[in-house]
This record gives structure tokens, C-alpha cells and sequence, in this order.
């Protein structure tokens, strides 16, 4: 009998954890968190002194917030710049919990 209530025990605990990760993964398209994070940059008041080129790459959390991963820049005011602006910011419509993203961006000067 005691086999049996640790038997039930350990399936309701199984169960119980199957139904606790579904988390739900929505379709984003890379194009539209594209969109969402240079609408969010352009709306931002920072001169840099030259055009660049940078690669983000960044991912997000289980709330939706961007977490910037790595910022492909040899400037430290570039790199401020993505960190400060984008760092914790939550979109609309995030991309995938956990999953890296890579994506180009081009900072102009004013």
C-alpha cells in the first residue's frame, strides 16, 4: 500500500511539472523586432560623432524585456548607448524566451 501512495505521489508531481513549463512561445518575425527596436532607438536623443555599423546580439526574458547579450562596437559610447536604451526594455510583441537574436544596426550622427 505504501508503494502505491508513493507511486500516486510521484505521478501527481510529474504532472504537476509538465503543466508548470508550458510557457507560452510567441511567432514573431525577426522583421518585426527589428521594427520595434529601431523605432525605439530613433526616438532617443544621442549625437554620436561618426556613422556605425554595430551587431547586437540580444534575447529576451520571460517578461519581454530585451536582455543585451553581446554589442559588437569598439565604442564605449556606442555601446552605452544600446545597453542604456535597450537593456530591460519590454516590447510589444517579444521574440521567443531564451532564444539569441543577431541583428545589425546602424547608428547614424544627427
Amino acid at each position: 500500500m505504501k508503494k502505491l501512495q508513493v507511486l500516486l505521489v510521484a505521478f501527481t508531481l510529474g504532472t504537476m511539472s509538465l503543466f508548470a513549463n508550458n510557457i507560452e512561445t510567441p511567432e514573431v518575425s525577426k522583421d518585426e523586432i527589428r521594427q520595434q527596436i529601431v523605432e525605439l532607438i530613433q526616438s532617443t536623443d544621442f549625437n554620436f560623432d561618426n556613422n556605425t555599423n554595430v551587431n547586437i546580439t540580444f534575447t529576451f526574458n520571460t517578461e519581454g524585456e530585451i536582455v543585451v547579450l553581446k554589442v559588437n562596437s569598439i565604442s564605449k559610447d556606442v555601446l552605452n548607448f544600446v545597453r542604456t536604451n535597450l537593456n530591460g526594455v519590454k516590447l510589444e510583441n517579444p521574440g521567443k524566451v531564451n532564444r539569441e537574436y543577431t541583428m545589425p544596426l546602424s547608428v547614424v550622427s544627427k
